[in-house]
């Protein structure tokens, strides 16, 4: 049994080291993109399913509560952290539109979606992408695997995809964590003041 955590513990590290290596640019430009929507006063609508959701309300609470240190809330909603509207629209207009209808209502031109998936072919987050393009939304998309998804396939070249090169949701997840841990550093460093190396 030991050895088994040990043999976890040594697989997180390569899929970590992994991703940070391969997704280390493209995670600093997700931050300037962020940085640019926050200056131009515009705010995040981020979502996910299941765990995804976790990490979804987990980003827009550090955005909006602080990350690392004490500065002003940052204009960031995860729609998955509202129950009643959510399952309300999808049992109203069917799960496809549980977000995309709440992107539709509050989304304007400037903003920014922010998707969490470990795969990337979550039919609600394929519509999510599609209803932030038609309000003139950007989208970064936080994906896992080692395939294009169906998000993927919506991305244009305005959009960032950060996909974790990993077939294990457990990995994907974690080192997603990992990722939005590193854009709160990076957004809170541009804003409000350096990087202490």
């Amino acid at each position: 049994m030991e050895q088994r955590v040990v043999t976890l513990f040594h697989r997180s590290i390569e899929a970590t080291m992994n991703a940070g290596e391969l997704l280390a640019p493209y995670i600093a430009e997700a931050s300037e993109m962020i940085v640019h929507t926050l200056l131009a006063e515009n705010k995040l609508l981020i979502c996910g399913n299941g765990l995804s959701g976790a990490l979804a309300q987990s980003f827009s609470a550090q955005l909006m509560g602080g990350f690392e240190r004490e500065r002003p809330g940052l204009p960031a909603i995860a729609l998955n952290g509202d129950a009643v509207t959510t399952g309300t629209v999808a049992r109203n207009h069917g799960r496809a539109e549980s977000y995309a209808r709440q992107i539709r209502a509050l989304g304007q031109p400037g903003d920014l979606l922010v998707i969490i998936s470990t795969d990337g072919q979550d039919s609600n987050l394929v519509q999510a992408i599609r209803a932030a393009h038609d309000r003139d939304m950007g989208v970064l998309a936080l994906t896992g695997g080692e395939a294009d998804g169906d998000c993927t396939a919506l991305l244009d070249v305005h959009d960032i995809e950060l996909r974790v090169p990993s077939p294990v949701a457990s990995e994907v997840h974690q080192v997603q964590l990992l990722i939005l841990f590193c854009l709160c550093d990076l957004i809170d460093s541009s804003l409000f003041g350096g990087f202490e190396e």
